[in-house]
């Protein structure tokens, strides 16, 4: 038995934020319906064609899902969604500021009629406040949160590789929604969650944010590297590929020197004797490192730095992920069906050993429409005439 067998999803969603947060949730085992658009569905299904002509966001975050069309403004959409409604635990939506209250969907409107219903609500900046109707993508929270200002080089800031404003959020909807479940189980109450993309990154930011509290100079844009501690980042190696590194006390630093760069005077020099030290000095230090490692492979600059206990890593690109031997070790891949056949998909990190992540098919638009309705008492007659409407 999963976590959440037996809990019923409900979800409004499209993009990322909130998807993320329902996959997690289907992969503890709760059903979640997914609400779409009849013939076009959550846009992000058409972000581009990489896995054999699905987009690769949606191959991400939807397996596992029933998906369900439905014209939210047809006359019959109300009728469907209480029914939907009556039997679900929890409501999760990132429709566009104020959308949801709109269709009758605000948590004040659901609560009076299903008190135990848990609503999330998933918007760039909060339910309230100046910045509520503002169109937030990640690219733009990632620039309001303070978040580019701190990443790039010093010449030009740069966006994360990844959506990491949308996973902040869907991670901190997919944690509360399970906090809530538990105190549901306690009182029989239902509750409201309101995450902003906004909040949940500034709150990855806390770092930076002290760093530059009262007014001192925030940390800089370092590339790679660490903005406050040196040696720490890529370093060039003589086969032409790079090696992370990344020290973090002083007896790493005096290791490095002796087992790794083979100058054991460097260690005692006064000029690079504490972390404040060498992060100043970094220019000189990295052509003095890069001038070692040029002698030698990145494998053998790898090697030495495991025998000193250096942490290190190398600088893996998307295909030497799909090859990556630990996580193959640690047989982390298995496949989902879809609509274009199997796919390679990771495990949920760090699942316990009494029971296995639901790892069911990414669903083709509208799959489960009919099933869902039969569900409801609805006949093919009148599932006939709901397509005719183009309700379905």
């Amino acid at each position: 038995m999963r976590p959440l067998d037996g809990i019923t999803v409900v979800t409004l969603e499209h993009a990322i934020a909130a998807p993320f947060c329902t996959r997690q949730l289907a992969d503890l085992g709760a059903r979640v319906i997914k609400i779409e658009r009849p013939g076009v569905g959550d846009f992000a299904r058409a972000y581009d064609e990489r896995v054999r002509g699905m987009a690769s966001h949606f191959v991400w975050t939807n397996r596992s899902k029933e998906s369900l069309t439905l014209d939210v403004k047809h006359a019959e959409a109300g009728i469907i969604l209480d029914k939907l409604l009556a039997q679900a635990d929890v409501v999760v939506q990132n429709l566009a500021p104020g959308a949801a209250a709109r269709l009758g969907l605000s948590y004040e409107a659901l609560h009076e009629k299903y008190p135990s219903l848990i609503v999330c609500d998933i918007s760039g900046y909060g339910a309230n406040g100046p910045y509520r109707d503002k169109k937030a993508y990640d690219l733009l929270i990632q620039s309001e949160s303070g978040f580019l200002s701190v990443t790039g080089t010093a010449d030009e800031p740069s966006k994360a590789g990844c959506s990491v404003a949308d996973i902040a959020a869907g991670m901190y909807a997919y944690t509360n929604i399970l906090a809530a479940l538990i105190q549901r189980g306690k009182t029989g109450k239902g509750c409201h969650i309101d995450v902003s993309m906004l909040e949940s990154m500034v709150e990855w930011m806390n770092f930076p944010l002290y760093y530059a509290y009262d007014g001192a100079a925030p940390p800089m844009r370092a590339g790679a590297a660490h903005a406050t501690i040196y040696p720490y980042g890529p370093f060039p190696a003589g086969d032409g590929k790079t090696v992370m590194l990344g020290l973090q006390n002083e007896r790493e630093w005096v290791a490095f020197c002796e087992q790794v760069l083979h100058q054991p005077l460097l260690a005692i020099d006064t000029r690079y004797a504490s972390n404040s030290l060498r992060t100043a000095a970094r220019k000189e230090l990295f052509a003095l490192i890069k001038q070692v490692f040029a002698t030698m492979t990145a494998a053998e600059v790898i090697a030495r730095l495991e025998k000193a206990q250096i942490a290190n890593a190398q600088l893996n690109d998307m295909q030497d992920i799909w090859q990556h031997a630990q996580l193959r070790a640690r047989e982390r891949w298995t496949e989902v069906a879809s609509p274009v056949g199997p796919l390679p998909a990771l495990l949920p990190p760090g699942v316990p050993n009494t029971w296995t992540a639901r790892m069911d098919a990414i669903p083709a638009l509208g799959e489960h429409t009919e099933s869902i309705l039969h569900e409801f008492g609805y006949d093919a007659a009148a599932i006939a005439a709901l397509k005719s409407e183009k309700a379905i």
